[in-house]
């Protein structure tokens, strides 16, 4: 089965007055809502739109895998752990809170910052928290994050080329540029696909142009 959801139909949050606009595609904060709070071990994919100088202040999380992906600009991260980098376009930072941990993201550029920023519930709670980036990773190194059973696909395609959705109890898909068909379905830039029980799925890019896109493969 598969579940479209437009970017239109996303929650819209942040604080524009601060330069933050947020786009959330689950309930989030303010915007409860009980038929959508997770789907498989994805808790939130929220877009990001930073404006140059702005940025989230010191705040906490806990029991949540938190991976982020760049579209355009840089990625300032500092936490409490002593952890400090600069992320950038094509590369994956992944913040593991288990039992807690306090973190700054900002963008400290001259250009707006655009990122996808997900959430994954972790399989046991607590912990030590831990800290990764890995630059520029390729399309044929998916990202394992074993402690919610996910592992991330990135895909770029070129116009016309076409991808295996991977077969897995659930998968989600997040177009971050470009337009791609999926299962009959046309989507753009900020539409998403939630998959179930996937077999045999492809994603194809249209002959307009390039496409990006996030692919979770999740267990059971």
């Amino acid at each position: 089965m598969i579940d479209v959801r437009r970017s239109g139909d996303r929650y819209r949050g942040g604080e524009p007055g601060a330069g933050i606009e947020t786009f959330h595609a689950f309930s989030f904060g303010p915007h409860y809502d009980p038929d959508n709070l997770r789907f498989g071990a994805v808790l939130a994919c929220n877009e990001e739109r930073l404006a140059p100088g702005a940025g989230f202040d010191e705040h906490p999380h806990s029991h949540t895998e938190i991976v982020t992906w760049v579209a355009q600009g840089e990625l300032t991260h500092r936490d409490s752990a002593g952890h400090a980098s600069v992320v950038g376009p094509g590369d994956v930072q992944h913040l593991s809170a288990a039992g807690g941990v306090r973190h700054v993201e900002r963008n400290d550029g001259e250009d707006p910052l655009v990122f996808v920023q997900m959430w994954l519930s972790p399989l046991r709670p607590g912990g030590e928290p831990s800290y990764e980036v890995v630059h520029g990773i390729a399309d044929s190194t998916p990202y394992a994050v074993p402690a919610a059973g996910a592992l991330l696909h990135v895909r770029r395609l070129g116009a016309g080329e076409r991808t295996a959705i991977p077969d897995a109890p659930f998968a989600y898909v997040h177009v971050v540029r470009g337009e791609v068909r999926l299962g009959g379905e046309q989507l753009t830039a900020g539409d998403a696909a939630r998959i179930t029980a996937a077999q045999g799925l492809e994603a194809v890019a249209t002959e307009e142009g390039a496409a990006e896109m996030l692919v979770w493969e999740m267990a059971g």
